[in-house]
């Protein structure tokens, strides 16, 4: 039986913060109970139609941590009931660290979550009120602890780098704390100044001040060789994880694996189509209430389409591309269509291949979007 991913979006923030363009929402208490009805309804649609084994489940936002523990136990149990769940499934929940407390942990973990991935974000209270983020790194530590006290052996710490006013010593700073701590997995992202949020808003009224290019290169250059050092693996360009916790869940995306979203704007990749749902939770909401599939968008690939996606979302891990695979999947020889490009970044030392993987040099990572453009 074939595997699959289940992503089920939570679109609630206690507040947004400054650098966010996600499908997120403060001050939506009123709507969370019927929001966590719909997206177990929607899950009911795919009852009948998807005959596969859930072995990956991302809960993410938003906040999922926002909901009360009883609404995650509600949904976690929703999944059981709607698909078969592998018993080995990687049950992963982002969260804020301003929204945990001991005993949310604990309702947590005894609703089947597994894997907690936490938004650090620095290690610096200052960078983190310019970034907009409602907890300290105090409660931060706290929630660490809290979490490996009731039992949590696979957590993740998100960090950002080329903050506001952020310099390479803070930055050493974050990821040498970080490191003491010893997760299992940590990421770490170059801060993207997003269109209509509060940070690019600021940045072009000249009220805040970014690392520039070169800094930001040191930042990620030295996040990579500190956390190599420290037995951490990197597995994607801004993942890294001790042996055997690479996420199992984002692998699927990177491999063009399949997945069904759930909830208010999320995305699906199921049977070589792409399709997302309704974007705004109210009329998300609505549609499902209905007894409607919520989907907004979709699209069926063609096999260049397919082929494109292969190549710049593979690319991006460290593994690189396996031209057998490639060959495999598409019954044709991987440079009989990107062959121009291939040689232009072997030549250009962006991209090295050996033992039949193609993959991305550390010069290449650097420029990693112009090369996933050549492909697109």
């Amino acid at each position: 039986m074939e595997k699959l991913g289940l992503y089920i979006h939570i679109p609630f923030c206690v507040k947004k913060c400054y650098y966010c363009d996600f499908n997120s929402y403060a001050n939506m208490d009123d709507l969370k109970e019927q929001y966590v009805e719909a997206i177990i309804k929607e899950m009911g649609f795919y009852k009948e139609s998807v005959d596969a084994v859930i072995d990956t489940i991302f809960m993410g936002g938003g906040t999922p941590t926002c909901l009360l523990p009883e609404y995650i136990d509600k949904i976690l149990k929703a999944c059981h009931h709607y698909f078969k769940v592998s018993g080995d499934c990687e049950i992963t929940m982002e969260s804020n660290p301003g929204t945990l407390t001991l005993s949310m942990l604990r309702s947590i973990k005894a609703a089947g979550i597994n894997r907690l991935s936490i938004g650090l974000q620095s290690w610096h209270d200052d960078e983190l009120k310019r970034l907009g983020r409602i907890h300290t790194r105090a409660q931060f530590l706290d929630n660490y602890n809290n979490a490996r006290k009731v039992g949590f052996h696979n957590i993740n710490v998100d960090l950002m780098f080329s903050v506001p006013e952020q310099t390479i010593y803070s930055w050493k700073d974050t990821l040498d704390e970080v490191i003491q701590l010893a997760p299992e997995h940590i990421s770490v992202y170059s801060l993207i100044l997003e269109e209509h949020t509060k940070l690019q808003e600021d940045y072009y009224a000249g009220r805040l001040k970014l690392p520039d290019e070169d800094i930001d290169r040191q930042m990620y250059h030295m996040a990579t060789c500190k956390l190599s050092e420290n037995g951490y693996n990197q597995y994607e360009i801004s993942n890294f994880s001790k042996k055997g916790y690479e996420c199992r869940h984002n692998l699927k995306y990177w491999r063009c694996e399949q997945y069904i979203g759930i909830g208010a704007g999320a995305h699906s990749f199921y049977h070589n189509e792409r399709f997302s749902n309704i974007f705004l939770p109210e009329d998300y909401i609505k549609q499902v209430n209905l007894g409607i599939i919520p989907i907004a968008e979709k699209t069926l690939l063609t096999e260049k389409e397919r082929m494109s996606e292969y190549m710049f979302l593979g690319l991006r891990l460290t593994e690189g591309i396996n031209t057998k695979k490639f060959y495999d999947i598409f019954q044709c020889d991987v440079f009989s269509v990107y062959g121009k490009q291939i040689n232009k970044f072997l030549q250009l030392g962006l991209m090295k291949e050996e033992n039949n993987y193609l993959r991305l040099t550390p010069k290449g990572m650097d420029v990693s979007n112009q090369v996933f453009m050549e492909f697109i």
